[in-house]
């Protein structure tokens, strides 16, 4: 309780948030790649003392053939794994489609939904997305929401866009207290160069105000789009992680983010 002289002690404490690294093969390395990959990615973890901790916090997507395998190689160690998709459906004739309740019970702790290949791609709109991740919530899976803009445009342009895709993707999630935001601008996707450090923290600060005031403060906002060593430092606190991509693809690139994260993990205020 407040007293006269202002805010009470406790509603001024403050807690350490763990940095929250994610990478995605997407279709890059086959089966076996894949599984050599993440065996040694959990030799890393298991061996580096924040990630031990729990200071900085790991989870890989690998591609849906290799998930089984992957889950096995990494059992033990503290990395997470998730699926890069999944269906609005458990059960029912859908073809090729991937049950979020299967996902559950191989062990999966992350789905992503919404990357900007997913729309173009497999031509997946806000309607699609929103069904997708109501499913990942309903099967207790955190959901790996992309956001971004098409097009560079100005930080206060594009954050109001990525509030629109974040309000429309969890318009239809009951009980969602578990997300990953991550904003990947999509005119920075595969390029050489990820977004500049003043416009990605500009446009994360909106997203986490707007999901403090929709009672989502404890969601992580990371960043993606051509992530890579060396630009963790440069946003520091701006940014609750990264999603790496083609960059992670190294297990020794990973290592020096993670020894980068460690220089990042710091004190914010408590949600």
């Amino acid at each position: 309780m407040a007293d006269a002289d202002g805010p009470s002690r406790s509603s001024q404490q403050e807690t350490v948030r763990p940095v929250l690294l994610g990478a995605s093969l997407k279709l890059y390395l086959d089966v076996d790649a894949s599984v050599a990959w993440a065996t040694s990615l959990a030799e890393i973890a298991r061996a580096h003392p924040a990630v031990v901790a729990g200071d900085v916090r790991l989870f890989i997507l690998p591609s849906l053939p290799a998930l089984d395998r992957v889950i096995t190689a990494v059992a033990g160690s503290p990395i997470s794994v998730g699926a890069q998709d999944l269906f609005w459906a458990e059960r029912g004739a859908y073809t090729g489609a991937v049950s979020g309740a299967d996902l559950a019970r191989l062990g999966c702790r992350y789905v992503e939904v919404g990357h900007a290949e997913r729309r173009h791609v497999f031509g997946e709109d806000d309607a699609i997305i929103r069904r997708k991740l109501a499913a990942a919530v309903r099967n207790g899976l955190t959901p790996v929401l992309c956001v971004g803009e098409e097009t560079q445009q100005e930080a206060d342009l594009a954050g109001e866009t990525c509030i629109a895709q974040i309000e429309s993707a969890i318009a239809d999630a009951d009980d969602l207290d578990d997300l990953v935001v991550a904003y990947e601008p999509e005119w920075a996707i595969g390029q050489a160069e990820p977004a500049a450090p003043e416009h990605v923290t500009a446009v994360v600060a909106q997203l986490r105000s707007h999901l403090a005031r929709r009672g989502l403060a404890g969601a992580a906002v990371i960043y993606g789009g051509s992530a890579k060593p060396g630009l963790l430092s440069t946003l520091s606190s701006g940014v609750d992680g990264l999603f790496l991509g083609r960059f992670a693809h190294e297990p020794q690139a990973f290592a020096s983010i993670i020894d980068e994260a460690v220089g990042t993990h710091r004190e914010g205020e408590e949600p």
